[in-house]
């Protein structure tokens, strides 16, 4: 069996290199060109034997992804723009559920739970697409700090509202009132924070005792896993726990150039890179994967003129999330210039994480296929379509030189 596994592996990164190279020549998104290679594996029936799973996505994947975005960025510019990104992740979220929720439940006739747990699912913008599409395009600076910020934190306030709306609809009898909401959603957030505290200030202080680069490195891989785990294992924002490991050490250690430091010089270059190379095989694996799994699953089980709804009810929640919360920092020095809005709104891509969350339902929920079918429908639209149609936008907005 572990051979199996080593085989598949090998074969996907091996697919993948090929697709980097073509996608680089042409000019086409890596992680487009990715979903669009596993779609065609997949029709022209090549068997890889792995599928998408909640915990390949959670457990395995994602952590690397969440720890490399998080190790670059640095505090201060994080914290200038702290309110409007909370802003944009607590509110966001809530304003994106209800938008979807209401309009699937009213115009397509879901049960309303269903149609609640589907808003809640699709609301947060995931990670792991907004970070590899702002690298595909390059973009720099403020926009990407706000685009990618938002996308590791909205997270927690998803999962809080998941939680609660699984609950409800399964009839646990557990409280869903204003109060145990907030309760819910400091003790998911706060305990996700501490976990990730925790873990990077062992990690950190592990560092200073040594100066060999390939410990270092092994620490803040053994503190990206151990603060994702020990987070999923008490209930708490995993996702959080893993972000806020990444910027403790980042800020502390791998951007902090002072030779005082926790990290040794060489060991800060090595850090980079070898989270570079990470990120690089995580992201390869998840649009892969994304593929092979779309080409297998029935959209017709939800209907085209529904799934196009839903599209729409997405993108029309994402708009009243962006503009109109924006709109409130308009006269404030957290404004947000008006094609920064459209490119948050545009750029606000759904992917894994979404996907995480739809397959982990419970086979006896109501809908719970349409909720699958519809979750990747989304993803694949917002990964190919926004994917292809994001460079072109960033040009004509002036945030990326014609070639």
């Amino acid at each position: 069996m572990d051979l199996i596994i080593v085989n598949t592996t090998t074969e996907l990164l091996a697919i993948s290199i090929v697709v980097a190279i073509i996608a680089r020549r042409i000019h086409l998104p890596y992680t487009v060109g990715l979903v669009a290679t596993g779609v065609c594996i997949t029709l022209f029936r090549f068997k890889t034997g792995t599928i998408l799973t909640h915990d390949l996505i959670f457990d395995v994947i994602l952590p690397p992804l969440l720890f490399e975005a998080a190790i670059s960025i640095h505090w201060f510019e994080l914290r200038r723009d702290v309110l409007l990104i909370l802003t944009l992740a607590i509110f966001g979220v809530i304003i994106s559920a209800v938008v979807v929720a209401s309009g699937i439940a009213r115009g397509l006739g879901w049960p309303l739970p269903s149609a609640l747990i589907f808003g809640v699912v699709i609301a947060a913008t995931d990670p792991v697409s907004v970070i590899a599409l702002f690298k595909d395009t390059g973009v720099t600076g403020r926009l990407r700090l706000l685009a990618e910020s938002e996308s590791l934190l909205n997270d927690g306030v998803a999962a809080v509202l998941f939680a609660l709306a699984l609950a409800w609809t399964q009839a646990t009898g557990e409280a869903t009132t204003p109060m145990h909401v907030a309760q819910a959603l400091i003790f998911t957030t706060g305990g996700g924070i501490l976990a990730g505290l925790a873990c990077g200030g062992i990690a950190i202080a592990v560092a200073g005792r040594t100066s060999d680069h390939l410990v270092e490195t092994a620490l803040t891989m053994v503190a990206a896993y151990s603060s994702f785990l020990l987070a999923e294992h008490f209930g708490v924002s995993g996702v959080l726990a893993t972000v806020t490991t990444g910027l403790f050490m980042g800020n502390l250690g791998v951007l902090n150039d002072r030779d005082l430091g926790p990290l040794s010089s060489r060991g800060r270059d090595f850090v980079i890179a070898f989270w570079e190379f990470a990120a690089f095989i995580a992201n390869s694996l998840i649009f892969l994967l994304i593929g092979l799994t779309v080409a297998d699953i029935p959209f017709s089980g939800v209907g085209p003129l529904s799934l196009a709804i839903i599209i729409a009810l997405v993108l029309i929640g994402r708009a009243l999330t962006v503009y109109p919360l924006c709109l409130l920092f308009t006269w404030s020095r957290w404004a947000v210039p008006l094609p920064e809005q459209h490119v948050l709104w545009w750029g606000g891509l759904r992917g894994a994480l979404c996907l995480a969350l739809a397959l982990v339902l419970p086979p006896s929920l109501e809908f719970r296929n349409e909720i699958v079918i519809a979750a990747f429908g989304v993803v694949t639209f917002s990964v190919v379509v926004e994917g292809l149609t994001m460079p072109p936008l960033l040009k004509r907005l002036g945030f990326l030189k014609a070639k």
